[in-house]
């Protein structure tokens, strides 16, 4: 069991402090930011995977973004589902992540889990510097902009439920079973990575569910003494999670790694504590790396200035590969 481990200096937290209304616990506390809903430049590879349809799988929007080891099915692989943050399958910073882990041997399955219905997303250039000195009237148009914003990510992120990403989530899995079956034979089961939006979704698909969950079912509506299933993988990676609870680190019963952000209110401190304390106590494997001084989404490909911004970010993805490699 890893104790967590700091990897930078200078706290930094450009999360959300909005409440999102919704219909599960999922969708209590702050809100996205924008790193979560908005690209950072990104490098200037090419992706080398393509949207694709899974199997014969009968959900919408059908899509996914698949990245293959160059030398499979030549040499065997192992399957990894990789689950995005709010900008979703189209977007290059997600499809160049999921090039990276099929770099290193992966089949990598990335599904639409917002059924095409990403993030709303206003900014166009995330590193653009503000007006050093705005006028009032400036002030007074960037804060209605950012409010309006705000409220369109609190509105998307209501819409994104349990009761809509699972069974989204489980066709995939079915058709990546049915599709890629030597991949998921030679990995012993389906491994998972997950990024901010994702990351709530590794860890619950790595929990024990009931099946009228698992297709829809609100879990707060579950009854007791229903028959659980699960879990659906086999391994969990995840970096800076968004709208995590303790209960969802309760649920899991498979060897996590976590790359976290200090003082993050989308992922609180206080939540991974007690987390990982339940993590010990049940003997679950698990690894914490905490990194303070970086923001949530840094993990995420894309370029930053800050050379601890991109120490952090090739050491959060050397953590969550090493991981699932040995597990």
């Amino acid at each position: 069991m890893a104790e967590e481990e700091l990897a930078t200096k200078s706290p930094e937290n450009d999360a959300q402090e909005s409440l999102v209304p919704g219909d599960t616990v999922a969708q209590e506390g702050a809100s996205m930011g924008d790193h979560c809903v908005t690209d950072r430049p990104s490098p200037d590879d090419s992706p080398t995977g393509e949207i694709s349809k899974i199997a014969d799988i009968d959900f919408l929007p059908r899509q996914v973004y698949l990245s293959k080891p160059s030398d499979y099915p030549h040499l065997p692989s192992k399957l990894l589902l990789l689950l995005s943050s709010g900008t979703g399958i189209h977007s290059k910073n997600n499809q160049l992540q999921a090039d990276k882990y099929a770099g290193e041997g992966f089949l990598v399955v990335m599904p639409d889990q917002f059924a095409g219905d990403p993030a709303p997303n206003t900014t166009t250039d995330p590193n653009a510097d503000p007006e050093t000195n705005p006028s009032l009237i400036e002030k007074v148009k960037l804060g209605v902009a950012e409010t309006a914003k705000s409220f369109r990510i609190d509105m998307w992120l209501a819409r994104q439920t349990p009761e809509k990403v699972l069974p989204i989530l489980n066709k995939v899995i079915e058709g990546a079973k049915e599709e890629f079956a030597d991949a998921v034979a030679n990995g012993g089961g389906i491994y998972a990575a997950g990024y901010c939006f994702g990351g709530k979704y590794v860890l619950l698909l790595g929990s024990e569910l009931s099946d009228a969950v698992a297709k829809g079912q609100s879990m707060k509506d579950e009854e007791q003494g229903q028959v659980k299933t699960g879990p659906q993988i086999k391994a969990g990676a995840i970096a800076h999670g968004t709208l995590i609870t303790k209960e969802d680190i309760e649920g899991v019963k498979i060897p996590i790694t976590m790359a976290c952000t200090e003082n993050d209110q989308l992922f609180p401190d206080d939540v991974r504590v007690e987390g990982q304390k339940y993590l010990v106590d049940h003997e679950i494997p698990h690894e914490i790396q905490v990194f303070p001084g970086v923001p949530h989404g840094f993990a995420v490909v894309g370029e930053y200035e800050d050379s601890k911004v991109k120490d952090a970010q090739k050491t959060a993805f050397e953590q969550m590969i090493s991981w699932l490699k040995s597990h």
